[in-house]
């Protein structure tokens, strides 16, 4: 077994609450929005949003890896505005990793906008190695993302204020 951390931070030009907000807050309504060839649909299948909750991520077939994942929501910090989950079903999950846990982050900047952090710790089932090559082209999806939901929200400056 190994254990990883991947940290991908990213300066966006919204401001952090409006990304708290439609990421967090609402991102199972965003996601199918903002990004239909990625997301088939979200569903919460138990809890209100809030910590213990669990949602299921379905892909569409864009995505060659997996169908779905399942995550649990673990800690919501609204005032630091910080959101901890895990994936507790698909994805990589019990095929190469034992285990994966998210945390994210959004921090107001001086200048405007914020700076959005994401850290991934995942562990490698017994004999598995990291996957760096991985680590990174999912880094890169995961930017492209959220630049998609920058751009929806600077064409929308009236939603998520």
């Amino acid at each position: 077994m190994v254990a990883g951390t991947a940290t991908t931070e990213n300066v966006c030009q919204v401001e952090a609450k409006r990304l708290w907000n439609a990421m967090v807050k609402d991102g199972h309504n965003l996601l199918t929005k903002v990004l239909p060839e990625i997301f088939a649909s979200v569903t919460l299948l138990a809890g209100d949003g809030g910590v213990g909750t669990i949602k299921q991520l379905n892909f569409t077939p864009a995505n060659k890896d997996f169908i779905h994942v399942k995550e649990r929501v673990d800690e919501i910090d609204e005032e630091k505005m910080v959101y901890k989950y895990t994936t507790i079903e698909g994805g990589s999950l019990g095929k190469k990793i034992s285990a994966a846990s998210f945390e994210v982050k959004f921090a107001a900047r001086k200048e405007g906008g914020c700076v959005a952090t994401w850290i991934c710790n995942r562990e490698t089932l017994p004999g598995a190695q990291l996957d760096e090559g991985r680590a990174q082209e999912i880094k890169e999806k995961g930017t492209a993302i959220l630049k998609k939901i920058e751009h929806y929200l600077l064409s929308n400056p009236n939603l998520y204020c």
